[in-house]
């Protein structure tokens, strides 16, 4: 069995605001799930179409103390285990340890277990915590019951700055928390890990300052198109071109929790990413949760 995948973050709220947050049943259907129950010590369930293999909820509580919650999370046949554990940072500040057991990095990479969503599924749903904590909007959640994969968010920046965000290497890397190597021109590389890592997706349309499309093979095309409006920019993304019968969820979930940081990029002056030491089983240390 593969090391339990492990995954850091910075939350700018109190420890007990958090645990609320994670142990109300009404706010994590509005950050995490469409149905929750909870009822503490005795049950910790979410499912729907947000969840992966959510007809039913599949989770039996372990443990839930003041600091951590433990359950076990049947999918595809397989008991799995995830563990949250809150401590504070300072009065307004908490930090969130999240160890999700049965992660498979060529899970991921295949798309051959639905197990292999686990790390970008909690990176975006822990993305969508801070930002339900800092009161900002949600970013779409993966509906995986569907192969429509599109969504928007409105950033706070113009669409310039936002476009030079989306294209320039060392800005794309900062925000993003792990290298990428852009040329952002029809027929340049687009290279997760940098120029050096042997593979790299195609740019196959690009309309400067407002569109571009990346093809990544299997996974299908990903497109993003700009808008501005009074100083803000809305920012449009669609997967395309990938075997409906197999979606991209992965992929997918990974490339849409990046965004929450690039809207805090340009939303905060002093920002910072809430991502902290992560450990992706496969892959070296990163300082995020989305990289997939």
């Amino acid at each position: 069995m593969s090391e339990p995948l492990k995954v850091h973050a910075r939350l700018s709220a109190p420890i007990e605001r958090v645990r609320q947050a994670l142990t109300d049943p009404a706010e994590l259907r509005l950050w995490l799930a469409e149905h929750a129950e909870v009822e503490l010590p005795q049950r910790y369930e979410f499912w729907g179409r947000f969840t992966p293999e959510g007809d039913a909820p599949h989770q039996s509580l372990l443990h839930a103390d003041d600091d951590t919650l433990r359950f076990s999370w049947l999918l595809d046949g397989v008991e799995t285990t995830t563990e949250l554990r809150l401590a504070a940072e300072g009065p307004g500040s908490t930090v969130l340890s999240l160890t999700q057991s049965h992660f498979d990095f060529a899970e991921a990479m295949s798309g051959s277990s639905i197990r292999g969503v686990l790390q970008t599924y909690w990176a975006l749903s822990i993305a969508n915590l801070a930002a339900h904590l800092e009161g900002r909007a949600l970013l779409p959640r993966t509906d995986f019951t569907s192969a429509d994969l599109r969504g928007e968010l409105v950033i706070a920046a113009p669409a310039d700055k936002v476009w030079e965000s989306l294209t320039d290497s060392e800005q794309a890397s900062a925000w993003f928390g792990y290298p990428i190597g852009i040329e952002p021109w029809v027929g340049g590389r687009y290279a997760m890990g940098g120029f050096e890592t042997g593979y790299a997706a195609k740019v196959v349309d690009l309309e400067p300052g407002r569109k571009m499309s990346i093809d990544w093979g299997p996974t299908g095309v990903s497109t993003w198109e700009l808008a501005e409006s009074n100083g803000r920019t809305t920012l449009t993304f669609v997967q395309s071109g990938f075997d409906e019968t197999n979606p991209p969820y992965g992929a997918w979930t990974g490339s849409v929790s990046g965004l929450a940081e690039l809207r805090r990029f340009h939303e905060m002056p002093d920002w910072q990413p809430i991502w902290l030491a992560t450990e992706v089983p496969g892959l070296d240390p990163q300082p995020t949760g989305a990289a997939s």
